[in-house]
């Protein structure tokens, strides 16, 4: 038997079983690009389910106020006038801040209807700063 033959009888054959390191880095490359897109729209996801949470929230405590004050004949003073009043369970946690730390704004002059006895809070907003990526409006704006 031809030893050069057996030489090269082993490296055609460990050639075949294994990838070369080119081979390997492209792989690698391209997990990583797929890995980084998948990043980015995961945080866009977290995004627009923090920006739906505040929108129905602040739709809740809205309509909470109205029904309190229409009911009462008198807004409420405080978003914690709600909860012990059964309006709300709770107030909820601004999910942008993460803080239950609302703007209120008071209505002194304004009244829902001709029967009501005193004004208070009339709106809600958040209490973030920070400016939506897709809608392009300050938070506490909304």
């Amino acid at each position: 038997m031809n030893p050069l033959r057996t030489i090269r009888a082993r490296r055609n054959h460990s050639n075949v079983l294994g990838f070369t390191l080119l081979e390997m880095m492209v792989v690698i490359t391209i997990i990583l690009i797929l890995l980084s897109l998948a990043t980015g729209r995961y945080q866009q996801s977290v995004v627009r389910a923090k920006e739906a949470s505040l929108k129905q929230d602040l739709a809740v405590m809205r309509k909470a106020i109205d029904q309190y004050t229409l009911d009462k004949l008198a807004a409420p003073q405080s978003l914690d006038d709600l909860v012990s009043a059964g309006y709300l369970r709770e107030v909820p946690t601004d999910p942008i801040t993460l803080k239950k730390d609302w703007l209120v704004d008071y209505e002194t002059e304004v009244l829902f209807s001709p029967e009501q006895t005193s004004t208070g809070v009339s709106n809600v907003h958040s209490a973030s700063d920070k400016v939506s990526p897709f809608e392009g409006t300050a938070y506490n704006s909304w």
